[in-house]
Parts: structure tokens; sequence; C-alpha cells
């Protein structure tokens, strides 16, 4: 159970970190389609924020504390932070790798949770499985060429 507890962590701290890249990339977006990229990634991050929330809660009800500064967000996320300004498509495009790592990781703590018999998170973790499969699907559908 420690080590789901731990994933746990790194789940919230790189939702959070995902968060904050397309929350940038709403803010700094440019180009021909930036209407339509300029809403899609208000979207995208209002859902990825409100996620955040709800892996905090599954955290606290596994009777534990959930991280919550930059530096231990920073120090766990396995999504990298973005200082640069890429350019639209390129936003996307990283998106799609980041979005795959947070698929990868939710199946990981998914199993790890059904192995434990853990039935809430792991209906939880599949419930975040689905919704990133979609975040994927439109991101990949917008890198098409």
């Amino acid at each position: 159970m420690k080590e789901i507890l731990e994933q746990m962590r790194v789940l919230l701290a790189s939702n959070f970190a995902f968060y904050l890249k397309i929350h940038n990339f709403h803010w700094n977006v440019e180009g021909p389609n930036f209407p339509q990229y300029h809403d899609f990634l208000n979207n995208l991050y209002q859902e990825i924020w409100l996620a955040g929330d709800a892996i905090a809660e599954e955290i606290r009800s596994m009777d534990a504390y959930a991280p919550g500064s930059l530096s231990r967000f920073s120090t766990l996320s396995i999504v990298e932070d973005q200082i640069n300004i890429p350019t639209a498509i390129n936003m996307m495009k990283e998106l799609v790798v980041d979005n795959k790592k947070m698929i990868d990781l939710l199946i990981k703590i998914e199993k790890m949770a059904s192995e434990e018999g853990c039935i809430g998170l792991s209906n939880f973790l599949q419930g975040r499985v689905d919704v990133h499969f979609k975040h994927g699907w439109m991101l990949k559908s917008i890198t098409k060429v």
C-alpha cells in the first residue's frame, strides 16, 4: 500500500505539472489557428486542474497527506517543465507525449490498486485513464498532417 501512496503522490505532482504546462501554452499560443488552440487548451487545463483535487482527495482517503508545494511537485513530477514558448503545433506534440506519460502512470497505479483489492481507487484511476485517452485522441488529431 505504501508504494501505491507514493505513486499517487507522483500522479498528483505530474497532474499539476501537466496542468501548469497546458495553462502556460494557453496563455502563449500564437498562429493562424489561435482561437481554436486557445479554446482547446482552456478546456484541457480546466479538466486537468479539477482532476488534481480528486487525486489529492484519494491520497487523503488513504489517511496520508497530499504534497502541495512547488518544490515537492517539481521533485515528484514525471512531466518535464517547459520554459520556452514552442510553436503551436509543437506545443500540441509535447502535450501528446506528456499525456502518454500520464496514461502510463495511471495504468501502472491502477494495476497496483487492483492487485491490492483497492476497488474504489482502481475505479477512479480507470476513469482517469479514459479521460486521458480522450485527451490523447484530440491532441493526436490536432497534430496530424
